[in-house]
């Protein structure tokens, strides 16, 4: 299938309305548009199980692995060692997650809508112009997130299986079967839709919080003087006295808050209060209960350092409490594989990736998506990292940078929101952004010691996203130039037209552009070789709003131009998938009539081919080809009906 250029290539965005102030998002409890007005504890529920699934599995490795590094540097861990890294844990998740997401990025909602690209967005709308360095840190970050993606499923279920061979050391060959067949039981049943399976995950996941509580507070009076972490002097002076070695448990150390950038990126799925209360009141107390009991427990058990989260629990609790780690790190990788949905959903829509195939799996929530080409190579990507590295701690040295990165990038585009888009003075934004930034590039520059041990492997993977979304920006770029120097003024052919004794045919005619301004190519190969033109011709241009949803009466703008042409404008936020046959139908409301058995289709097929002479870009040039045979028809995309479809087929050469 070649690219359907006019199809696709549907214009700039034009901005939307408005996002709420920062305080007062588009809903309190449902969080904005297209959010269902449901209860909130029915929203604090759910986003236990979809927000806080992947923080919440971290603490099953996260201690364990910081006080590995620990050990490995020094051979044996001191008591105030112990301490000083419980301290850091706590105090990261205090810093990154409380005051970082919940307090300060929560508020910047485009309406109402959370996510790197959302911030991408009210940072492009605060600069009121195109700002390339904004586009580059946007579309670096939803790279990045692909690659957490990837590393989530295949860590978080790993270490929760590995739990089993504490059970009992005939698992130990069986480990890395168990958590394929886990993992692809769990992307083979994405097609069929979460939304009955999602109604257990918050309960579940709650249920998870409550166990991890109950085990903290089980050891905590081992050693009472665990309580000493809440002093922040503490993990300051661990970071201070203990040089290079504290940046190998500071990477370490990190683990604890992947998964914070849920917070921001399922702001639309739960609203922010609930996801603010959920944090406070129940999510933060029950991480922080059981990192300080896996601290007194090895401050009392020095050997319970193997593995402190399952030692926490007696013998016969620890099956039951394997097979719950197991069902809540497979919902913490459901919350990122949809995430990954969301995410190519909405960079579609902004043009950085070629249109792919989207069913939606439930008729009452918009957001709850599957996308197969997404899904295959998600499950492909994972289930090699099991194989390649074979170990929860083995995959932790890969983990991190791709998470941290992406932190960086939110600080950076969080500054630009808060001085722009808020209007706060140059000195406050400063002095509240910078302390954060400066503390995820500590983090960042301790994670990028790891880059031999694995820490590559998510960068090769996010600069690979990041080269797909540039070949595809560039020659979608280049075919709209070329094809721009080829067309026809619509301006003049209206005027030949009036002109003309072209023969006309009842019925109206649809021709989807990208340019409103020109004649579509689809038009001019029709009057070639028919020689015809319908009673009413249609120029419609699809437009991509900045803003994640558009209210039904902003849809549709119509501008006539003579009796038998209309240019109609139909807007559709990043979040929503186009339907264009049911968006014409609002046209009625505004006095335009529409009956799509006697309206046409026309859309132009190109077929590409090549010209660059150079290696790297005739690289990219089959690198586009390629993403442009394989993109969704653009007749499924716009669910325009089959047989009211006309393709016209052209070459070009890039």
């Amino acid at each position: 299938m070649a690219l359907n250029a006019q199809g696709s290539d549907t214009g700039t965005a034009h901005p939307g309305a408005d996002t709420a102030a920062p305080g007062t998002a588009a809903e309190e409890n449902g969080g904005g548009n297209g959010v269902p007005h449901v209860g909130f504890f029915t929203l604090a529920l759910g986003s236990v199980g979809v927000v806080y699934g992947d923080i919440g599995t971290s603490v099953i490795y996260a201690l364990r692995e910081a006080l590995h590094a620990a050990e490995k540097a020094h051979g044996t861990l001191a008591r105030e060692e112990v301490i000083g890294v419980i301290s850091l844990i706590i105090w990261t998740l205090t810093i990154i997650v409380t005051l970082k997401y919940v307090v300060i990025l929560l508020r910047a909602d485009n309406n109402g809508e959370g996510g790197t690209l959302s911030l991408m967005a009210l940072a492009l709308r605060a600069t009121g112009r195109s700002a390339p360095i904004i586009f580059v840190l946007g579309v670096a970050g939803a790279a990045l997130f692909y690659g957490d993606a990837v590393i989530t499923p295949a860590i978080s279920v790993l270490s929760a299986v590995e739990g089993l061979t504490l059970v009992t050391p005939a698992f130990d060959g069986y480990v890395i079967p168990i958590t394929i067949v886990i993992i692809a039981a769990l992307f083979l049943v994405q097609r069929y839709g979460t939304a009955k399976v999602a109604a257990w995950f918050g309960p579940i996941t709650a249920l998870w919080f409550v166990v991890m509580t109950v085990g903290g507070f089980l050891h905590i009076a081992d050693d009472p003087g665990i309580f000493a972490a809440f002093n922040p002097y503490n993990a300051v002076s661990y970071v201070v006295t203990h040089g290079h070695t504290s940046l190998l448990v500071i990477g370490a150390a990190f683990l604890s808050v992947t998964g914070a950038e849920a917070l921001y990126a399922d702001l639309g799925h739960f609203g922010r209060k609930p996801i603010q209360a959920t944090w406070l009141a129940f999510v933060f107390p029950a991480l922080t209960a059981n990192y300080l009991g896996q601290g007194a427990l090895v401050l009392a058990n020095p050997e319970a350092i193997k593995n402190p989260f399952y030692l926490l629990f007696p013998e016969w609790a620890l099956l039951p409490v394997v097979l719950l780690a197991t069902l809540a790190t497979v919902i913490a990788s459901q919350a990122v594989i949809t995430g990954a949905f969301s995410m190519t959903r909405q960079a579609i829509q902004l043009k950085l990736l070629p249109r792919m195939e989207i069913e939606h799996t439930s008729e009452t929530h918009v957001g709850q998506i599957y996308m197969p080409q997404v899904n295959s190579i998600l499950m492909v990507a994972v289930l090699l990292l099991v194989i390649m590295f074979g170990s929860s701690s083995k995959l932790a040295t890969a983990y991190g940078i791709s998470v941290t990165a992406e932190m960086v990038i939110t600080a950076c585009l969080a500054f630009i929101v808060v001085w722009r888009f808020w209007r706060w003075p140059l000195w406050v934004s400063v002095l509240l952004i910078a302390p954060f930034l400066l503390i995820d590039l500590i983090f960042l520059g301790a994670n990028l010691l790891k880059i031999t041990e694995g820490g590559w492997l998510p960068i090769v993977f996010a600069l690979t996203i990041m080269f797909i979304m540039r070949t595809w920006v560039r020659g979608t770029k280049i075919l709209f130039e070329k094809s721009r120097r080829a067309d026809v003024p619509l301006s003049d052919l209206v005027k030949n037209l009036e002109k003309s004794s072209v023969v006309r045919v009842p019925g109206t005619a649809v021709f989807l552009t990208s340019d409103p301004e020109t004649a579509p190519s689809s038009l001019l190969h029709s009057l070639k070789h028919y020689r015809v033109l319908h009673q009413k011709n249609v120029l419609l241009t699809v437009v991509t709003s900045n803003t994640p949803r558009i209210d039904e009466a902003d849809r549709v703008r119509i501008e006539p131009i003579n009796d038998s042409f209309t240019r109609i404008f139909m807007t559709f936020g990043y979040m929503e998938t186009p339907n264009v046959p049911k968006a014409l139908g609002l046209c009625r409301k505004q006095g335009w009539k529409y009956d799509i058995m006697s309206t046409s289709f026309f859309l132009s097929r190109r077929s590409i081919k090549p010209a660059s002479h150079h290696l790297f870009a005739r690289m990219q040039d089959k690198l586009f080809i390629k993403l442009a045979i394989n993109a969704s028809d653009a007749t499924e995309y716009f669910h325009i009906p089959t047989g009211r479809v006309v393709e016209i087929g052209t070459q070009m050469s890039i």
